[in-house]
């Protein structure tokens, strides 16, 4: 079977990272790049030893599979253009600026019988895959998400940037959607939301606290799931977990990691510490992988056909509630 045929819309950072990442995939072969700044992709092009095209249908009349990392204005009416072509189309988060994006994508994605999948990486995070043999059943969740002021990404909320990732976990680890919504944030040193704490409720019963700032002097992203006999801390920056639990009984779900310490004793009950972790976590090669998988295997994506629609979904409802809190504050 013939390598499935790639290409790459955009020649920025995030492109290059697609691209290199696709040379590296036996069942993935990259043929070009098409980026609006024709000197920008000629440099990617001469990089990565493909050919810069002229414009996005010369492209997509050779590939079949394409990366979108356009900036997010750009990014609906390309990933359209590519899916009424007929093309595979992974997309960079987030992957619309309004819900009727969002929802005309998915429909024509699947009316094409085509493959949308959106950039969700923290589902592959080696934190994550350390812990999905792990019962979870958390009754209360923090997430917290810290990055330093990045000026290409001023003109987007840090509800976007960077807390939707966080959401798109949260619904993947608890198979559960949001019910309802609260939310206050604030405008530092931006015209858009630099700081935010959102406080989420599940159908399952879960409620978790959500925060996110662009104003830190470190990047850090970690989540404890809290649950009965166990705190459960996902490294999401480090691509470990750890968890504290009370020993019980021999059908104990939790198991010895790369360091296991006995904590000792309360009410007759063992306090154990475990820290597990999966080596060599590459989640957006992972997720590459799964893409060219999905095409070649007539397989459903593993992002599903909503391409993470529930998340952006409550996304857009955070916004919405720190925009009308910063209504009344004005």
């Amino acid at each position: 079977m013939q390598r499935t045929k790639t290409g790459i819309i955009g020649a920025g950072r995030a492109g290059m990272e697609h691209a290199k990442l696709y040379q590296e995939l036996p069942d993935a072969l990259l043929l070009g790049i098409y980026d609006i700044n024709k000197e920008k992709a000629q440099a990617a092009a001469k990089n990565l030893g493909v050919i810069a095209f002229d414009n996005l249908e010369q492209l997509a009349a050779e590939v079949e599979a394409f990366s979108v990392a356009v900036p997010l204005h750009s990014r609906f009416e390309t990933a359209k253009q590519l899916l009424e072509l007929e093309r595979h189309v992974l997309i960079e988060i987030p992957a619309t600026q309004t819900e009727e994006q969002a929802l005309e994508l998915a429909h024509l994605a699947n009316s094409k019988d085509r493959r949308l999948i959106a950039v969700l990486t923290e589902r592959y995070n080696g934190a994550v895959k350390a812990i999905e043999d792990i019962p979870l059943k958390p009754v209360f969740i923090e997430a917290e998400r810290l990055s330093s002021f990045k000026q290409d990404k001023k003109a987007t909320s840090v509800i976007l940037n960077l807390m939707l990732q966080d959401i798109d976990l949260l619904i993947h680890l608890l198979n559960s959607r949001p019910v309802a919504v609260e939310a206050s944030g604030a405008s530092v040193i931006t015209s858009d939301i630099d700081i935010v704490n959102a406080h989420i409720e599940f159908e399952n019963g879960c409620t978790a606290s959500l925060t996110a700032s662009r104003l830190s002097t470190k990047r850090e992203a970690r989540m404890r799931l809290y649950q009965r006999d166990a705190q459960i801390t996902l490294n999401l920056e480090e691509g470990r977990s750890e968890i504290f639990y009370l020993e019980g009984d021999s059908k104990n779900p939790f198991h010895d990691g790369t360091l296991a310490i006995s904590l000792g004793k309360i009410q007759n009950r063992d306090i154990k510490y475990n820290r597990l972790k999966r080596d060599q976590a590459r989640p957006l090669k992972t997720q590459l992988r799964n893409f060219i998988a999905a095409i070649r295997n007539n397989l459903p994506a593993e992002t599903g056909g909503d391409f993470g629609l529930p998340a952006l979904k409550t996304a857009w409802q955070i916004i919405d509630k720190v925009n009308a809190q910063q209504q009344k504050t004005i």
